[in-house]
């Protein structure tokens, strides 16, 4: 009975759609609180510097290098939710103003956009981890892989955060609420 293979595909699809938005979920809470995570240990490591380098005169060798890695992956970690919750700004603007299936195109070419991108950033990020894998950071002492690890990472939440957001549109409001 086609009628019931139809409902059955429907069934499947709405399964689907809901593990893909179970997964995103966890995902890109994970990526944020990892995010926050980096965040903190920034400025503790700025503050340490500033304390060591100003109140006893010894800069910190490795706080600066620590710094600097922990903002790369707050950003690479933290876009997953921007896109997640549609922070894009010139991308909200043209789909807010835009209705029906031209909606609908703005935000496949933004998706295909979106992965795209992201799946250059994986590829070379990769790469580039796997070149650098036997170099250190100086200060840290740590293989520098470290840090472009970052780019492949932030890739992924990002192209499961741009999916989910096609499949389950999270708009902010006038207010900044989701």
């Amino acid at each position: 009975d086609p009628a019931h293979r139809r409902l059955e595909a429907r069934q499947l699809m709405t399964s689907l759609v809901r593990a893909v938005l179970a997964a995103e979920r966890i995902a890109t809470q994970a990526a944020l609180a990892a995010a926050c995570f980096a965040l903190a240990l920034a400025v503790g490591a700025g503050a340490w510097q500033v304390f060591t380098r100003f109140v006893l005169a010894q800069p910190s060798p490795w706080s600066e290098a620590l710094v600097r890695q922990a903002l790369v992956w707050m950003v690479l970690l933290g876009v997953a939710g921007a896109i997640r919750h549609g922070a894009l700004v010139a991308i909200d603007v043209a789909r807010q103003a835009a209705r029906g299936r031209v909606r609908l195109a703005i935000e496949l070419v933004t998706l295909v956009s979106i992965c795209v991108l992201f799946g250059a950033l994986f590829w070379f990020g990769w790469s580039m981890a796997e070149r650098v894998r036997f170099q250190t950071i100086a200060g840290l002492e740590v293989s520098i892989a470290w840090g472009y690890a970052a780019i492949p990472v932030g890739a992924v939440f990002a192209i499961l955060a741009a999916l989910a957001a096609v499949l389950e549109p999270r708009r902010p409001d006038i207010s900044g609420q989701v």
